[in-house]
């Protein structure tokens, strides 16, 4: 039987807390493994319980959901943290993707996609809801480079990363090494001036290459 992916939730409403535990619990391959109301608590929870995937809130008092994503990467810890939130306009989405998270869905999901979003981003695959990509497709003005520059197996690797795919799976679809992978991932970067894959698939998918 497959391990079940231990999930922490972070979030300042208790009631919210409960229903997102109340559902988890009934998956057969997700594990609630703690709860936090508010960012430090739910960083001492990811050090001590060692979850997965988190699913974390963004507005929070004291320290919020983007503080407390970049205090787990200073830590090194591992989890994928799944942004799920009220609070998808762009001047909150784009701070919390920079902080690294894995993903964002809007608090209205529908809970198997919910399901099926912890799942995704815990095989490693980057997931923004249709609302939020467009949101940020509409007003993303970062990226200055053009598609010409690439060469064809970076286009056939950005296509990929546009697909929410990993190096790994990259490097399986396309024959190639992880650390090929990577290199190619760099150079699209640079060559497209992005910061992050999550602008780098955004702008595969304003330039038609996702397609």
């Amino acid at each position: 039987m497959a391990e079940h992916i231990r999930v922490l939730i972070v979030d300042d409403h208790q009631v919210v807390r409960r229903g997102l535990r109340t559902f988890l619990e009934v998956q057969d391959d997700i594990e609630v493994v703690g709860e936090a109301a508010d960012g430090s608590a739910g960083v001492a929870c990811a050090e001590e319980l060692r979850p997965d995937v988190i699913l974390m809130d963004v507005k929070m008092p004291g320290t919020d959901g983007v503080e407390a994503l970049g205090q787990l990467r200073e830590r090194g810890n591992p989890a994928r943290v799944l942004i799920v939130t009220s609070f998808t306009e762009r001047r909150t989405v784009v701070p919390a993707l920079r902080a690294g998270a894995a993903g964002y869905v809007h608090k209205d999901i529908d809970p198997d996609a919910l399901a099926g979003a912890i799942r995704s981003v815990h095989a490693g695959h980057v997931l923004l809801q249709p609302e939020v990509a467009g949101a940020l497709l509409a007003q993303e003005s970062g990226g200055g480079g053009r598609a010409g520059s690439l060469t064809e197996r970076e286009r056939e690797v950005l296509a990929l990363i546009a697909r929410g795919r990993a190096n790994r799976e990259i490097a399986r679809a396309l024959v190639l090494s992880e650390k090929t992978v990577k290199t190619h991932v760099s150079n699209i970067l640079m060559k497209l001036d992005l910061a992050d894959r999550t602008q780098a698939a955004l702008w595969a998918v304003r330039h038609g290459i996702a397609d």
